[in-house]
């Protein structure tokens, strides 16, 4: 039987995305783990390799866009209706939400095929309130308090969000091309160069290889939607991975399966969670995961709402705001993925205040003086 455009770009999108839940399970990628790493103990390897993977998914996807094989302006990265808000406030409660549920978007999924119960739980709760954010009850507060904020950058005569135009803009260069080959080196040479300066991280081959592969397979995504799947009369959307939206539409294409259409998203979840399974069965590790305590399922049941709401309104995740959004140059994604961090490590740091026995507000004070955005406390 002969797959359709669409059926072949889902195809395409799930064999990529087994060999990344594989080797993100195989390599322990985790951006929540990454911050974790970098606030308690002051490690960075697993944060340098988010930012190679970041790196390789710049310099990779604007080699694509270079060469003619995808358009990246069509992207919703690249929107020239600029959600500044939902950037800020969707990074932050995105990056709250993955600590408390215990790893991000993609991470809920790998451990989800690890057999971690608590994941699956964190998973279906993403989802519901993502799928709410975009169509249902939580829509009105998207529509009506968060996007009614927006920047019409077209009305400004700018073209798009990319940091690129908004330097060729300020600046009043003429060569757009050259100004976006300049931004593009800048930005993913830094975020390489940054992570490969660590002699500690280069002896790291399991941090290296997750980098560099998760960098990949994010261009491969592109190369997939952009490139295999054009087709003037079966078009499909130009997208690479993020793993929020997509993992509310795979819930929805569960319910309705006879009368709803698979796509390169919904693939996506499927071969993340499948990858990651394969490689656990096989190595051994797979290992059925539940919850320690009340208090513990009170946690991720609240990281679950607060991921699926915030990555709605930002727009994407760890992955699909930090590295896929990131390959587009979008100030958004920027945006986005320094709030991430920031909620990520806040949280981290009242947590542990909070096991002192500090009341919260008074743990909120500690944290904050920690992060030298108040003055030290007495």
């Amino acid at each position: 039987m002969e797959l359709s455009n669409v059926q072949n770009v889902a195809l395409g999108g799930f064999l990529v995305a087994v060999a990344f839940g594989a080797i993100a399970n195989k390599t322990n990628f985790c951006t929540m783990g990454a911050v974790s790493d970098w606030v308690n103990m002051g490690d960075k390897k697993r944060l340098r390799a988010w930012f190679l993977a970041i790196g390789v998914a710049i310099l990779g996807s604007q080699l694509l866009q270079a060469l003619g094989y995808i358009d990246l302006n069509k992207s919703i990265y690249l929107a020239a209706n600029f959600g500044w808000l939902g950037h800020l406030l969707g990074g932050f409660l995105f990056g709250v939400g993955m600590t408390l549920g215990g790893g991000c978007g993609q991470r809920t999924l790998v451990r989800t095929g690890g057999g971690s119960l608590k994941s699956l739980v964190v998973m279906l709760l993403m989802a519901i309130t993502a799928y709410m954010t975009l169509r249902g009850l939580l829509a009105l507060v998207r529509l009506n308090a968060i996007e009614t904020t927006n920047i019409d950058l077209a009305a400004r005569n700018i073209a798009d969000q990319s940091m690129a135009t908004l330097i060729q803009v300020v600046t009043g260069a003429a060569d757009a091309k050259t100004v976006r080959w300049i931004v593009a080196g800048i930005t993913g040479l830094g975020f390489t160069i940054y992570a490969l300066a660590s002699a500690e991280f280069l002896k790291s081959f399991k941090n290296l290889f997750a980098g560099v592969s998760i960098g990949l397979f994010i261009v491969a995504g592109w190369y997939i939607t952009g490139k295999l799947g054009f087709d003037e009369f079966e078009p499909v959307r130009l997208e690479s991975y993020t793993f929020v939206a997509p993992v509310a539409e795979n819930v929805n294409y569960l319910m309705t399966f006879t009368g709803s259409t698979i796509n390169f998203g919904i693939a996506a979840v499927f071969g993340i969670v499948a990858g990651s399974f394969l490689y656990a069965v096989l190595s051994g590790n797979f290992k059925i995961e539940t919850f320690s305590s009340r208090g513990d399922m009170v946690n991720h049941m609240i990281g679950g709402v607060l991921m699926g709401f915030g990555g709605v309104i930002a727009l994407g995740c760890t992955i699909g705001q930090g590295v896929t959004g990131m390959s587009t140059l979008a100030l958004g994604a920027v945006i986005t993925l320094t709030m991430i961090i920031f909620g990520a490590a806040l949280t981290m740091k009242v947590q542990y205040y909070l096991m002192d026995e500090h009341g919260f507000f008074r743990a909120l004070r500690l944290a904050l003086a920690d992060m030298r955005l108040l003055p030290a406390a007495r």
